[in-house]
């Protein structure tokens, strides 16, 4: 009350009547002055700090992933003060908008069952496999991207890009794979003909994988896949521009690789896929 009323009264009038000595005013004014210095100084630091998280992760992150970000480097803040602090920055994470995925082959009828049926926690390494196909705009024509995840760690082990949605799209993407197939049990998919088709059937032929296909028109069986690709639109695709192909390819091998290493994932305790990995076999 002193301290808002000292530009019409005088401070020592206002001890007096209230009796408080002028040095226990000035002494807790001097205290609250530290402390007000000591909240901006603890906020400029944490300012710097989410900016540069925000930064480093493509400026996808947003304030669950910062807020385990902060309590890796010893922080411990509310997800609503980091909320708080991105909007006096200025910068706000990038958010997934509802998108249409046009069908353009038909499913095929066969005899093959969903063999996966959408269990996806599986404890080996390379042990099942899932993909699916999406599109983006290159030059002015459609063009797509072919992944191959494995549901160990989530970890986009095999990709491609392609003008064409066919199996030629899949084959290149099983060639990009670093790891044996041998230790692949299943490969599950949609049911697009570019999955189901001699060239692929060779492919798992030779390393005795078993195909699971999802049923048709249901999205959920092949839930990984399509949740990754949503995840790539949001954090990579959608706003872009890509001219040509060879744009498209450098810009995914970039962010395939920030997103196999460094991403946090929920789903895996906040690791990276690589990290995740890399912790279990510690663990074993």
């Amino acid at each position: 009350m002193i301290q808002q009323n000292r530009h019409r009264y005088s401070v020592s009038a206002m001890c007096k009547v209230l009796k408080i000595a002028r040095s226990t005013f000035y002494y807790e004014t001097k205290i609250a002055v530290q402390k007000e210095q000591e909240k901006i100084a603890e906020e400029n630091q944490l300012k710097e700090k989410i900016l540069v998280i925000f930064k480093e992760n493509r400026q996808v992150y947003g304030t669950r992933k910062i807020k385990k970000e902060l309590e890796k480097a010893g922080f411990t803040v509310s997800r609503r003060r980091i909320g708080r602090l991105m909007d006096e920055l200025g910068i706000q994470s990038k958010y997934t908008q509802p998108s249409y995925k046009p069908m353009a082959t038909q499913p095929n009828e066969d005899s093959v069952h969903n063999v996966l049926n959408r269990e996806f926690k599986v404890d080996k390494q390379m042990s099942v496999l899932v993909s699916d196909l999406t599109y983006v705009k290159v030059g002015g024509n459609w063009n797509y991207i072919c992944f191959l995840i494995d549901l160990y760690n989530r970890e986009i082990v095999g990709y491609s890009v392609g003008e064409q949605k066919d199996a030629a799209l899949v084959q290149r993407a099983f060639k990009s794979i670093i790891y044996p197939l041998k230790n692949v049990k299943i490969f599950h998919t949609d049911r697009g003909s570019e999955f189901k088709n001699v060239g692929i059937d060779e492919i798992l032929s030779e390393y005795t994988i078993e195909r699971s296909l999802s049923h048709k028109g249901v999205p959920f069986d092949n839930a990984v896949a399509e949740a990754t690709f949503k995840i790539l639109k949001t954090e990579l695709i959608n706003g872009s521009h890509y001219p040509t192909l060879k744009k498209l390819y450098l810009e995914l091998f970039d962010y395939v690789n920030w997103y196999n290493n460094i991403r946090s994932h929920s789903t895996l305790g906040y690791l990276s896929p690589v990290a995740y990995k890399l912790a279990l076999k510690k663990v074993v």
